[in-house]
C-alpha cells in the first residue's frame, strides 16, 4: 500500500468511529500547515465529523487561536511536549469537538538544533472523558528524510495515534 492509501484508510476508520458516536474532531497544526485537516476533509462527508482545523504556524497564532500561554512557549520552545499538549487542549476548548490532535515540530531543512534536530516532532491527542474532563496524551518522534517526508510522516503518525487511542475505554463516548 502506498502512503496516500494508508492515510486515506486511517481517515476512513477515524470517520467511522466518530460518526458511530456522533463525535467531532478538531486539529491544531504547526509543522504540517494544515495537511492533517486536508487529509480529513479529502473524505467526502467529512463535515459530519470534522469540526475545524487550526493552523498555528507562528507562536502568536498558538497563543491567540489556541490560548497557549506565551510564557510556556518562551520557557520550553514551540517544539515541546508542554506546548503540544496545550495546543491539543486549546483546540478542544475552542471548538465543538470531543477529540483533538495537535502537532508541532521542525520539518527542516533549517531550524534544527542539537537538542531539537530537524525531524523532531511532538504530537498530542486530547479528549473529554466520561465525566467531561479534558484528558491528553502526547508523544515525541524523530522522523527522517526531507521536509516533505517529515511532514507526511507526521500526518500519518497523528492519524495513527488518534486511531490507536479511539477504542480505549477513556475515549469511549456516550454518543
Amino acid at each position: 500500500m502506498n502512503t496516500e492509501t494508508d492515510v486515506n484508510d486511517l481517515v476512513k476508520n477515524i470517520a467511522e468511529w466518530l460518526l458511530a458516536r456522533r463525535q467531532m474532531l478538531a486539529t491544531a497544526e504547526s509543522c504540517t500547515g494544515g495537511l492533517i485537516a486536508a487529509a480529513c476533509t479529502d473524505l467526502a462527508g467529512s463535515s459530519a465529523w470534522f469540526e475545524r482545523g487550526f493552523v498555528t504556524y507562528s507562536n502568536a497564532a498558538k497563543t491567540e487561536l489556541l490560548g497557549v500561554d506565551a510564557a510556556l512557549i518562551e520557557s520550553h520552545g514551540a517544539v515541546s511536549e508542554p506546548v503540544v499538549r496545550a495546543m491539543a487542549l486549546g483546540a478542544l476548548a475552542r471548538s465543538r469537538a470531543q477529540l483533538s490532535l495537535a502537532v508541532t515540530g521542525v520539518a527542516g531543512p533549517s531550524g534544527g538544533s542539537a537538542t531539537k534536530p530537524v525531524g523532531t516532532v511532538w504530537l498530542a491527542w486530547a479528549w473529554q472523558d466520561n465525566t467531561g474532563k479534558a484528558q491528553v496524551r502526547s508523544e515525541h518522534q524523530l522522523f527522517r528524510g526531507d521536509r516533505a517526508n517529515i511532514r507526511q510522516a507526521t500526518v500519518r503518525r497523528a492519524l495513527e495515534g488518534l486511531l490507536e487511542g479511539l477504542p480505549a475505554g477513556e475515549m469511549e463516548g456516550s454518543g
